[in-house]
This record gives C-alpha cells, sequence and structure tokens, in this order.
C-alpha cells in the first residue's frame, strides 16, 4: 500500500505539471539578481513542464549589424546553417540580409534540471558586453541575464573580451494538454512594439486564447504584453517564412546609431545604448491590494494597477521595522532613512503632498539608469516612498569625497560611463519614455552610484511631461543645489525643454571632469565662480585650449606611469570639455540633444579605455 501511494502520488503531480502552461515573464527579466529558491521562474528560463525529455521548437531572431547573415546567425545559435537556410528559403548564407529582418531559428530544446534550454556559446567580442547586455541586445531576450549568470564561472564585474559563455536560449516542449489538441511545435517570439496577442496570433493564424493559455493568461488582455519579452506560439506545423517580417526603422532603431557605431568599432556597445534607450514602457500590473485600515491618497493609488509586480503598498511598522524606528544610526540626510526588508537593502525616504507626482511618474519608467521605485506608504499625512539602494550615495559626494584611496575616483573609464549612464538615462526620459519627460533638476545631487560606480538618476518632484503645452513656461523654482545648472532661457523666463536638461548635463560632465562643483570658491578672491562660466572663458581661444585644459583636470586623474613621467590625457580631457560646452550653448537651439551626446560619448570612451588601462599599469 505504501509504495503504491507513492506512485499515486507521483503520477498525479507528474499529470498536473504536464497540463500546466508556461508562466509569461513580464518585466522580471530586467533584473539579473532574480532567485528561484521557492521554485522554476519565468525570470530564468521555460519551465521543463511536459513528459518529454527534447524536443524540436523554433526561435525568433531580428537581424542586427554582425548578424545578419546565415552563416553569422547559424553560428551565434549554434544551429546547421543549411537547415537555417531552408526554413527561411535563403538561397546564399553568406548574402546580407535586411536589418531587422525576422528569421526562424530551429532548434533542438532539451530539459536540463527545471529549464528548458537549446544550448549555444558565445565568446565576448568587447570590454562593453555585460550579462544584461549579452542577453538582453545580442540574443535579443532569447536568454536572461539570471540564467547567464548562474550557467557560467565569470563575476558579473569581471567579464573580459575573449571569455567563452555557455548560452541556454528559451524555448519550450509542448505540454500534453497542448499535445492532444494538435500543438506540435513551440516558438519563441520577441515582442515589439505594437504588438498584441490579437496580431500575433493572426501572424500564426493560432486562436487569441490559445496564445494567451500558453503563456499563462486566464483571458486575452492586451496590457499583459510588454515590448522585450518573449511569447511562446504554440504551432500545429512547422512556421512558415512566410509568417516573418522585416521590421521598420523607427519600430527598432536608429539608422544614426548604427552607422556611428560602424565607425566607432564597437557595434556591439551601440546596441546596448539602443535597447537601453528602448526599454520597456509599460509596467507589469498587481493584482488588487488588500488595503488596510489606512487608505492612500487618491492621487496616488490612481495608477497603481500599473505599476511593476514587484511594487508594493508597505505598512508604516514594516518601515519602522526595517529602519530601526527611524533611528539616527540608519538616516541618511534629513527624512532620508537606510532599511532591510526581507534581506534587501532599501531606502526609505519621508516626503509631503507632493510625493503622489514623484510615484506617477516613475510609475512609467523602468531604466537601469533611473532610480527604481519598490514601493509606497501613506502615515499621519506623510507619505514614505522606498527605492533602490545606492551603495556610493551622491556623485556630488563622490567627487567631494578626498580622502578615496582606491583607484576608483583616479580613472577616465569610470568618470566617463558615469556620464555616459546619466546620458542614456536622460535619452529615454526625451526620447523613449511614454510620454517623453524633462528631469528639469539634472545636478549631481540627483545622480546616484551603486556600488560599481553605475549611475542612476532619482528625485522626480520637478519632472514634466513633454506632452504638448505642458513645458513650454514653469515656474521658477530652484532648489539651493541646483544653483549653477539652470539654463539661461530658465532663469530668465521660466521656460522648460528638453535642452533644459541638456545644460545641466554639460555642467555635471563639467564636475566629472574637473571635481570641482557647478559652483565653487575662487581661491583668489573668495568670491563664488561658476563653474562653466569659469571653463568657457578659460577655452575661450581654441589655439592655446589643451594647454588650459590641463590645469582644469582633476588631480586625482593625472595618472603616473611606472617609468615616472605623467601620462598625458590632454587631448582626451579636451573632447570631453567641447562636449559639455557644445551642451552649454546659450541659445537652447544650439545645444546638442541627449542621441548625439550619447554616440559622442560612446566614442570617447572607447579611446579612454586603452589610456586608463595605461594609467594603471
Amino acid at each position: 500500500m505504501f509504495p503504491f501511494s507513492i506512485i499515486f502520488m507521483l503520477v498525479l503531480f507528474l499529470t498536473l505539471k504536464s497540463h500546466a502552461q508556461q508562466m509569461y515573464s513580464g518585466n522580471l527579466v530586467m533584473d539579473c539578481n532574480n532567485t528561484d529558491e521557492t521554485g522554476p521562474s519565468p525570470a530564468f528560463l521555460y519551465t521543463c513542464n511536459s513528459i518529454k525529455p527534447s524536443c524540436s521548437a523554433f526561435l525568433m531572431f531580428r537581424t542586427q549589424p554582425l548578424y545578419n547573415t546565415v552563416m553569422t546567425i547559424s553560428k551565434l545559435m549554434s544551429v546547421d546553417h543549411t537547415g537555417l537556410a531552408r526554413i527561411n528559403n535563403i538561397t546564399d548564407s553568406n548574402k546580407i540580409l535586411p536589418l531587422n529582418k525576422e528569421l526562424i531559428i530551429p532548434v533542438t530544446c532539451s530539459c536540463l534540471g527545471e529549464y528548458y534550454q537549446a544550448n549555444t556559446s558565445f565568446v565576448i567580442p568587447t570590454i562593453y558586453d555585460t550579462y544584461f547586455t549579452i542577453a538582453n541586445s545580442t540574443y535579443e531576450a532569447l536568454t536572461t541575464c539570471s540564467s547567464l549568470m548562474r550557467n557560467n564561472i565569470y563575476n558579473q564585474y569581471d567579464l573580459h573580451p575573449g571569455q567563452k559563455l555557455q548560452v541556454p536560449l528559451r524555448c519550450a516542449c509542448p505540454t500534453v494538454s497542448q499535445t492532444a489538441v494538435g500543438v506540435k511545435y513551440l516558438l519563441t517570439y520577441l515582442i515589439t512594439w505594437k504588438d498584441s496577442i490579437q496580431k500575433i496570433s493572426k501572424r500564426f493564424k493560432i486562436s487569441s486564447q490559445d496564445l494567451a493559455l500558453a503563456n499563462g493568461f486566464s483571458h486575452v488582455n492586451e496590457d499583459d504584453i510588454f515590448p522585450f519579452t518573449t511569447l511562446l506560439v504554440p504551432l500545429s506545423n512547422e512556421p512558415l517564412s512566410s509568417m516573418t517580417r522585416t521590421l521598420g526603422q523607427k519600430q527598432n532603431m536608429s539608422r544614426k546609431y548604427i552607422i556611428i557605431g560602424a565607425i566607432a568599432g564597437s557595434v556591439s556597445s551601440v546596441l546596448c545604448s539602443l535597447f537601453v534607450g528602448y526599454l520597456l514602457l509599460k509596467r507589469n500590473r498587481v493584482n488588487a491590494c488588500k488595503m488596510t485600515k489606512w487608505e492612500l491618497p487618491k492621487d496616488i493609488q490612481l495608477g497603481i494597477a500599473s505599476v511593476d509586480q514587484d511594487f508594493k503598498i508597505y505598512r508604516f511598522g514594516e518601515l519602522e521595522e526595517a529602519s530601526d524606528g527611524f533611528s539616527l544610526q540608519n538616516r541618511l540626510s534629513d527624512s532620508v532613512y537606510k532599511g532591510c526588508l526581507k534581506g534587501k537593502t532599501v531606502v526609505i525616504k519621508q516626503m509631503g503632498p507632493n510625493a503622489n507626482k514623484e510615484v506617477k511618474i516613475l510609475q512609467k519608467f523602468n531604466h537601469f539608469n533611473v532610480i527604481g521605485l519598490y514601493g509606497v506608504c501613506e502615515h499621519d499625512r506623510s507619505c514614505f516612498l522606498v527605492y533602490e539602494f545606492m551603495e556610493n550615495g551622491s556623485l556630488k559626494e563622490w567627487l567631494q569625497d578626498k580622502t578615496l584611496t582606491s583607484q576608483e575616483s583616479q580613472t577616465w573609464t569610470n568618470r566617463i560611463r558615469i556620464g555616459l549612464d546619466v546620458a542614456k538615462g536622460l535619452q529615454y526620459l526625451h526620447n523613449f519614455a511614454n510620454p517623453a519627460y524633462v528631469h528639469k533638476d539634472i545636478n549631481s545631487c540627483n545622480i546616484l552610484l551603486s556600488k560599481d560606480l553605475r549611475a542612476k538618476i532619482s528625485n522626480f518632484g520637478l519632472a514634466r511631461s513633454t506632452e504638448k503645452g505642458q513645458i513650454a513656461n514653469s515656474s521658477i523654482k530652484c532648489p539651493l543645489e541646483s544653483k549653477g545648472y539652470h539654463a539661461p532661457e530658465y532663469i530668465e523666463s521660466g521656460i522648460v525643454s528638453t535642452k533644459t536638461d541638456v545644460y545641466a548635463f554639460g555642467v555635471v560632465l563639467l564636475e566629472l571632469i574637473t571635481g570641482k562643483n557647478a559652483v565653487y570658491v575662487n581661491d583668489d578672491d573668495g568670491e563664488e565662480v561658476m563653474l562653466c562660466e569659469m571653463v568657457i572663458s578659460s577655452i575661450g581661444d581654441e589655439k592655446h585650449a589643451k594647454d588650459k585644459v590641463d590645469y582644469l583636470i582633476d588631480p586625482r586623474l593625472q595618472a603616473i606611469h611606472p617609468l615616472g613621467f605623467t601620462i598625458d590625457h590632454g587631448e582626451l580631457a579636451l573632447r570631453l570639455v567641447k562636449l559639455s560646452v557644445a551642451c552649454l550653448e546659450p541659445e537652447s537651439s544650439r545645444r546638442l540633444s541627449m542621441n548625439e551626446i550619447v554616440s559622442t560619448l560612446m566614442m570617447i570612451q572607447m579611446d579612454a579605455q586603452s589610456s586608463d588601462t595605461m594609467s594603471m599599469v
């Protein structure tokens, strides 16, 4: 009786498991620190939920620079090029295909542990590649950052060109219930702009309900899927090349970036920039929250349904316990405390009536270079916002810390990377957020640094939408710490546009170069001097600009070669200064756009890496 009961339970378990559909990952795949300790998670790969240990499956891949022929894509995916050419009706395996052309990739999908996967490998080509960019840019979300980290021995901060990575690709086999209704294959499809369950189902000639059920949805809801995540498409026959398409340039990437990237010689880094720029515009919806006796202000309650599923409405007691009663030991600044919630270090910020605005704005954003908002709490007419914790504090604090003994603050690589992170964050706000926004208060206090010196933009209390009529004029409100960052047209008449942020970014870039504050005290006469005015006047003579720039460079950036001489970084600094001056044009129409700034910084970053390596020898 005992062995029979065990067998019966095992059979029952396998039967239930085999009928379960795959679960849609949503925005979980954007996080590199997912766990599956409590069970398989779609943030990794698709779960083994079929009796079949292996099957034929298909992936959808879109051509990109470097991977735009059957031969190059077959090597990237470790598949036979003849089979790849056949299913896509391509006769010449070396022919360069149009950019963003969809190709069907046939793979063998096998169950390994708890997850299905098709295996390939990838040799890291550049110093700018990370697990995140490899998963989401190179492999176009056909793998995940979390699964790459698990399947490889290298630390995420210790990746170098030439290292070979094992890459598990997202695939799955039909369940028993799917097989029973004629499903033979599952195709992993990357969602793009304007895609919907109905549109995708129409393309592949299946019902919307079947597509929804195959991905764990109980019903068809167009708001449940998001760009740059994958869906499983159930098919009764092999997919046909007629089901593929070539996406337009406006949908995915700018031709300008590709050309610049080719000139720069770093296609991978360009793709990283583009992908981060096109990160998800919508957030996953949470289930209806059971409210306790207290209630959030109505302005904050509105739109809660569109917040990421990790967003939480906290009880005040939880935050009090997390911060040890808001103790002085946990106090970071006025009304800002460090806390620990379920093992995760967070920042708890007490705010007034304007908190609802920041909550509603941050709900719209999901970008690596924008601070993450975990949740909110209302208590005693105050709102408490819970943010991700940034170990190195603000950029201003980091630059002012003259006691830093490590070489972190002494390399151009780190300074430029911080500037590029800020630029990419603003590029996202200006061009890809929906609607687009002007931050309006960019300064080194509102730029926070993680433990590995990655920068994120914070404090959106003054942000304004760029929708028509929203930002043409704005009340002049200049926080004390913002002095020295505001554009002339804002100070004179309160006019706000995306070029307002560009001006402020130019000042931040000068701070990174000089190590000085936006407003500092002149040692000669004790008067306050605007950093931007000082720099512009110093390099006014183009002929002697390089010599004058040498005096502007933060002394901590002057590297000494082992042979004793100072390594000349003047040319590099001059390029950065010229970029910042182009951001500081008095006439807003003459300032660069954030797209141009990102492209320029990426090229400068490449050149800086080699010189920085010399300084560290």
